[in-house]
Order: structure tokens, then C-alpha cells, then sequence
């Protein structure tokens, strides 16, 4: 599959669905995929007739993280196709600055970046096959501002560092268990309840949900930039280590890794 098509855009009855489009890669991110998703979520969050934007991936996974062959074991050495800015990765402001309610249909596996994704979004429905995990300790690295600046929110500031310190792997009832999704769903049903949840919200007044996202965002998270700009920093660095590799090298591998610090 070329560049075309990364992303999907459809709109109906004021509701923006955005769907990962790279099934086969289990809707993996590379740089071209990335792009597509920042253009959707600042077209949905510019588009007058948009109220409400629906984040999902075709089937079998919602997104497994950064494409590890393409970005983390490409040609280039990966610290320097990151660059640092004074905010977070431009998908990730994309998804902040959405000023519409936006709903992540978690229709499978939310590893990486991924989970990070479904954190941008105000509201997580699962489907039953589900599962979530913020696996960038396993790789080496720190996650985006989404591990850092939500999920504590979320889900408690303990529960996120045992999620963030372990890389552990979660399914779609201990999700629910812990309030990081609000509903889980058979897995036939999820865009069926996610439309419908959609529905009730683009019903309102656009200009009143737009504030109340605001006023929302403002009483729980605060700004992130600050944030963004040191985890970009960081993660950079820690692309240069032994065990940034080793992470890679073992999960081309199939094999445990084994890590020295360094």
C-alpha cells in the first residue's frame, strides 16, 4: 500500500470518523502515516460541520505504535529524524488541539503510541478484543506527553506508573476496571455504540461543546508544551543507547531482551 489511503476521513450527520488504514502493519505508524493522522485531526477539528470526531483503526488492531522496521530499524539512525521542538510530536498536538469531542473506538490492540492516541481522545470505548499497553520502557525510551500528562488523570497517579515502569499488557476488562475506557463493547457492536454516543453529542450546540472541551481540558491537564519539549528531548537521547538497540534488536528478533544500561 503506498501513502494513499494511510488515513481514512469520512463524515456523516456531523460526526468525523478517522480510522488507521494499515491493517496489514496492524496500523503501525511511520512518518507518512503519522502526517495523515495530523492532517485528519486538524481537518475535523477545522470543518464547521464536523461536532463530533469518532478515532479507529480497521480491523485487527486500533495501533500498534511506531512501525519498528520503518522508523526504529530504518537506514537512518532514528535520533535524528526527531526533532526537538517546545511541544509535543505534531500528531500528538493535533489531537490535543482538537476542538471537537473526539471518542477512540479501541477496536483492538492500543500498544505504544497507540494507547497514546486513545489517551488524546476525551472519551475510550473498548471492544471485548481489545487490549492496551504503554510498551516504550520495553524499547528503551519514554512514552509521548500522553503516559505522562493523561493517563495519571485517568487512571490514578500508581496505576499509570505501574503502566508506564512495566510495559505490562492489559485487556479490554481490566481496562474498564481501572476507568481508562468508559464502556467495553462486543467487538461486532463498537462503531455501532461509538456512532451512537457520537450522536448524543453532536446533537448539542457546537460552540457549547466547544467550550466545555475547553474547560474540561483546562480544570484536568494543564499545558502541555513544557512537557512535550522535555519527553521530545528525552526520548531523542535515549535513542542513542545500548538499550534503545537491544529493545529493537529483540523484537525483530522474537527474543527476551537483555539490557545493560548503557
Amino acid at each position: 500500500m503506498g501513502d494513499a489511503g494511510l488515513v481514512l476521513y469520512d463524515v456523516r450527520d456531523h460526526i468525523a470518523t478517522i480510522t488507521l488504514n494499515r491493517p496489514e502493519r496492524r496500523n503501525a505508524l511511520n512518518y507518512p502515516a503519522y502526517a495523515a493522522l495530523e492532517a485528519a485531526l486538524k481537518r475535523a477539528s477545522s470543518e464547521n460541520d464536523v461536532r463530533c470526531v469518532i478515532v479507529t483503526g480497521a480491523d485487527p488492531a486500533f495501533c500498534s505504535g511506531d512501525d519498528v522496521r520503518e522508523i526504529m530499524a530504518g537506514p537512518k539512525p532514528v535520533e535524528t529524524q526527531v526533532t526537538v521542538r517546545h511541544a509535543p510530536t505534531p500528531a500528538a498536538m493535533a489531537a490535543l488541539d482538537c476542538e471537537k469531542p473526539m471518542i477512540a473506538a479501541v477496536n483492538g490492540a492500543a500498544i505504544g503510541w497507540g494507547m497514546e492516541l486513545a489517551l488524546y481522545a476525551d472519551i475510550r470505548i473498548a471492544s471485548d478484543k481489545a487490549s492496551f499497553s504503554e510498551m516504550f520502557i520495553k524499547r528503551g525510551l519514554i512514552c509521548d506527553v500522553g503516559g505522562f500528562y493523561r493517563l495519571p488523570a485517568v487512571v490514578g497517579p500508581a496505576k499509570a506508573a505501574e503502566l508506564l515502569f512495566t510495559g505490562d499488557v492489559i485487556d479490554a476488562d481490566e481496562a474498564l476496571r481501572i476507568n481508562l475506557v468508559s464502556e467495553v463493547t462486543p467487538h461486532e457492536t463498537l462503531l455501532e455504540r461509538a456512532n451512537a454516543l457520537a450522536a448524543r453529542i453532536a446533537a448539542n450546540p457546537p460552540l457549547a461543546l466547544r467550550y466545555m472541551k475547553q474547560g474540561l481540558r483546562r480544570a484536568a491537564y494543564g499545558d502541555p508544551k513544557e512537557l512535550g519539549s522535555w519527553a521530545i528531548e528525552t526520548i531523542r537521547a535515549l535513542m542513542k543507547t545500548e538499550d534503545h538497540k537491544e529493545g529493537v534488536a529483540s523484537f525483530l528478533e522474537k527474543r527476551e531482551a537483555k539490557f545493560s544500561g548503557r
